[in-house]
């Protein structure tokens, strides 16, 4: 029987809580404490937690501040909690977001159960089809200006717990202790890197923005990614007209419209004539344009599609660069696919749905490093055509060694 506490918070919850913050890894907090070094202690490391929650004296210890690169230029603060704040946040999470997410619409995808940004970009590449026009819109810094009172009441309305409440307010005036060790106190803002942090988001987001298009504008269709947004219009003067009413909304919400980056684009193919400045637009890793594609008859036609982006391929084409693979002369040819294939299968599984031949290009680039790699490690094989034979006759008689091998793609002379 659990002890007499002012808030009714299950252990058993505080234990799953913590295998999910497990299976989730990521790195240590301001603390220095790993996952590895909260197990050692696992059960007294738990009931601290689940005391402190119950007893209503659980404070969070401030997050470490990491800059990471964006994806439009520029860094974003990620904000690290410790363990056993992660732990504190999943026990919150587990009880909070069954209750709100049933509100969300079924074109909200960032950070929901059984949805996905594959989802996401296969719902826009149909509506695409059907309407010229989109709306590619994007907000200044969502995650650092939720403002923290209207983020209040959405959660008050759909939570009777005040332990919720309570450490939520907590959660969201935890400062930032940045690289040089100075603290930062927040006055708006949930960080990223937070366990609760996308749920609140996207409640946040729920009133700002997909329940008011909904309800104001329900023959806008509409996806949202998180901060990541897409509408489609049926016509140029629906569009400009919708990002000033957009515009005026999120400046009411606390939040702004970067009307810089936000843009008009027409969906090109051959039906639709006429041009216009805008024809291709990203979306999560996706660049929507023009492309040749061929029917179930072989014929051949320009439709509006997605593949993956140029700035994905230049992204990883740069991070395949720093790894100086084609150096590791130690290594076997085993160890590279050791270090390298969950990777390579990771942007198979995502970049591969649609228009494959974008990430082949990735594909093949890493070959062309392997075959680099060949040239340096052995003497006698000095060629570059000497080097792809090598390695092809390796692909063609163990497939599965590189993950891309197994689909045919593997090193071939030009």
């Amino acid at each position: 029987m659990e002890e007499t506490k002012p808030f009714k918070i299950s252990k058993q919850i505080v234990k799953i809580a913590f295998d999910r913050v497990k299976a989730n890894k990521g790195t240590y907090g301001i603390d220095d404490q790993t996952i590895s070094d909260f197990e050692e202690n696992l059960k007294d490391n738990l009931y601290k937690i689940w005391n402190r929650m119950s007893s209503g004296t659980y404070f969070p210890k401030p997050v470490k501040a990491v800059a990471i690169p964006k994806k439009n230029g520029g860094t974003r603060i990620l904000g690290i909690p410790t363990v056993e704040d992660r732990v504190a946040e999943m026990v919150a999470k587990i009880y909070f977001e069954p209750g709100v997410e049933k509100l969300f619409y079924e074109d909200s995808y960032g950070y929901r159960p059984n949805k996905s940004a594959i989802d996401a970009i296969g719902v826009l590449r149909e509506r695409c089809w059907k309407k010229d026009w989109v709306v590619d819109f994007d907000i200044k810094g969502l995650f650092d200006n939720i403002r923290h009172d209207y983020l209040i009441e959405m959660v008050k309305r759909h939570i009777n717990e005040q332990w919720i409440i309570l450490y939520i307010e907590r959660w969201l005036k935890t400062p930032f202790k940045m690289q040089d060790g100075t603290i930062v106190e927040r006055t708006a803002g949930k960080p990223q890197g937070g366990v609760i942090s996308p749920v609140l988001a996207n409640l946040f987001m729920h009133y700002v923005f997909d329940d008011f298009m909904s309800k104001e504008f329900p023959t806008i269709q509409w996806v949202r990614y998180a901060d990541d947004g897409v509408l489609n219009c049926v016509s140029l003067k629906q569009a400009k007209y919708i990002i000033k009413v957009l515009d005026k909304r999120f400046k009411t919400c606390g939040l702004e419209l970067n009307l810089e980056k936000t843009k008009i684009v027409y969906c090109k193919d051959d039906n639709r004539k006429g041009n216009y400045e805008n024809i291709k637009f990203d979306f999560l890793g996706y660049t929507f344009r023009i492309r040749s594609a061929e029917n179930n008859k072989g014929q051949i036609f320009n439709s509006f599609i997605p593949a993956m982006s140029d700035k994905a391929q230049k992204d990883i084409r740069k991070e395949l660069r720093s790894y100086r693979i084609q150096r590791q002369v130690d290594k076997s040819l085993s160890d590279i696919a050791n270090m390298f294939n969950s990777k390579i299968q990771g942007w198979i599984n995502y970049y591969s749905h649609y228009y494959k031949t974008e990430v082949n290009k990735i594909l093949d680039y890493f070959n062309s490093i392997l075959v680099k790699w060949v040239m340096r490690k052995y003497k006698t094989i000095r060629s570059k055509k000497r080097a792809i034979k090598w390695l092809a006759k390796i692909a063609q008689r163990d497939t599965k060694l590189f993950a891309h091998w197994k689909f045919g793609i593997i090193p071939m002379a030009r």
